[in-house]
């Protein structure tokens, strides 16, 4: 039978139909459930969870987004549980389902090898304390010929070891040598210093910081420090271990670099003005 034939037969007609037919079907059913399962053309916007206890929002919003916890972090202050960062951020256009990954404030803090801090001076000493994340808390002396060498190393008054899993944030107690002598340190610059800033200073000059107070307002991100107990002037001998209460004011309501001209150096007869000023403005 010629090609010709064959092609002019009804079948084959009927077949091409049918074979198109079946191709169209299967492209339009493939087109449906992509768009079924992709969603396409619905889409939902991000709210923002900062702060928010993401238990809480996963039970909100689970039938919206997927989520992920990706790191924990422990924050001082700041309510376990409560989401520090998002991705997407808040006002992105997602599809239903998609992943929304969190950082959260862990509920208690991981845990960090103790550093060795033997024999450290006390600058390379506070240095290594920052870097692992933990705070100084106390800073004392004792009779050793290493001045300013760090001798024990405590936590609540225990000693405790190099190498030993404490929490991240705890706050460690130095021991120093005092050189096998009487000495004094000189006050540090603090008025009109940040509080961490001043903290610093405080604990390189070998001093403790007692109690901080805020005067203006409970965010700290103003604060400067305005007053301190016992007054010093900057350069002033200090016993080393000597505690200082500072108080911190807002930069907003005070003109520091006024101040600290007028105020912290001129010179009086009873060495209190800083603290007389501060006293008389408490007792209104």
């Amino acid at each position: 039978m010629s090609l010709y034939h064959f092609f002019i037969k009804k079948k084959f007609y009927l077949h091409l139909l049918v074979a198109i037919g079946l191709i169209l079907l299967m492209a339009w059913t493939t087109l449906s459930m992509l768009d079924r399962y992709t969603r396409h053309g619905e889409v939902y916007i991000v709210p923002e969870f900062f702060g928010e206890d993401h238990q809480e929002i996963i039970e909100r919003y689970n039938e919206q987004f997927r989520f992920i916890i990706s790191d924990s972090i422990y924050k001082v202050g700041v309510e376990p549980g409560a989401i520090l960062q998002q991705d997407p951020l808040p006002g992105a256009k997602v599809k239903q389902g998609r992943n929304v990954y969190f950082i959260v404030v862990a509920r208690q803090p991981e845990k960090v090898l103790m550093p060795n801090l033997l024999n450290l001076s006390i600058r390379q000493a506070l240095v290594t304390i920052e870097s692992s994340g933990l705070i100084v808390s106390n800073i004392s002396f004792t009779d050793h010929f290493a001045r300013n060498a760090v001798v024990a190393q405590q936590i609540e008054g225990e000693p405790v070891e190099p190498g030993t899993l404490i929490f991240r944030g705890s706050e460690i107690d130095l021991i120093l040598g005092d050189g096998g002598d009487v000495f004094n340190v000189p006050f540090p610059m603090i008025f009109g210093k940040k509080p961490k800033e001043a903290r610093d200073l405080l604990h390189h000059s070998t001093l403790n910081v007692g109690n901080e107070n805020f005067l203006d307002d409970a965010d700290t991100t103003d604060a400067r420090v305005y007053k301190t107990e016992p007054f010093a002037r900057p350069g002033q001998d200090l016993k080393p271990g000597t505690i200082i209460n500072v108080w911190y004011r807002s930069q907003k309501a005070v003109d520091f670099d006024t101040f600290i001209n007028d105020s912290l150096f001129i010179e009086d007869t009873t060495n209190t003005t800083l603290n007389h000023e501060i006293i008389e403005e408490d007792n209104l």
